[in-house]
C-alpha cells in the first residue's frame, strides 16, 4: 500500500478519535516510526482537531467557580450530608468479594436518594403529561369516528347496489 493512500484511508482520523482497532493502532504506530509523512499527517490532524476544539469551546461564566466552591463548602458544613471516605483496608470489612482486590472508589452517603429538579421543569413535565392524555383522548375519539364512518359507508354502498340491481 502506498503511504499517501494509507494517510487518505481514514485510519489516522480513527486513531485520533479513539475508534481504531488494536490492529490498526499497532500498524499506525509502526508506520509512524518508519515514515515521516505519516508522523507529519498525524501531527497535523491532531493540531487541526485541537484548533477545532478550542474554537468550539464555551467559556463558563465567571461566577461558575464561585458557585462550585459554595456548593462544596455547603456540603462540608452540612451535618445532614455525610461524606465517608474509606481506606482499602476498611473496605475489606464490608466488601462481599473479600478475596478480590479492594476498590478504589470513595463511598458517598447522601441525605436522600431522590433527584431534585427545578420547579419550572415540574410544570413542564406536568404539561407534557396532560397534553399526552389529551392527544390520546383525541386519537381514540377520531379512531372510533373513523370506524363508524366506515360502517356507514359500507351500508350506503350496499344500499346503492341494492337500488341499482332493481
Amino acid at each position: 500500500m502506498e503511504i499517501n493512500e494509507y494517510i487518505e484511508s481514514g485510519i489516522l482520523e480513527a486513531y485520533v478519535l479513539g475508534s481504531a482497532s488494536d490492529k490498526e493502532t499497532r500498524e499506525l504506530l509502526q508506520l509512524r516510526t518508519r515514515y515521516a509523512e505519516v508522523d507529519d499527517a498525524l501531527l497535523e490532524l491532531e493540531l487541526d482537531l485541537e484548533r477545532i476544539a478550542q474554537h468550539m469551546a464555551i467559556t463558563p461564566p465567571p461566577t461558575t467557580w464561585l458557585k462550585v466552591e459554595d456548593s462544596i463548602n455547603e456540603i462540608v458544613r452540612s451535618s445532614s450530608n455525610k461524606l465517608k471516605v474509606t481506606t482499602p483496608a476498611e473496605q475489606k470489612t464490608y466488601n462481599p468479594n473479600a478475596d478480590k482486590a479492594p476498590s478504589q472508589f470513595i463511598e458517598v452517603e447522601g441525605a436522600s436518594s431522590h433527584m431534585r429538579i427545578h420547579k419550572l421543569w415540574r410544570w413542564v413535565f406536568a404539561a407534557v403529561f396532560v397534553l399526552g392524555k389529551i392527544f390520546l383522548g383525541f386519537a381514540i375519539y377520531f379512531y372510533l369516528e373513523n370506524r363508524q364512518m366506515n360502517i356507514q359507508m359500507k351500508e350506503l354502498k350496499s344500499e346503492i347496489q341494492h337500488i341499482r340491481s332493481k
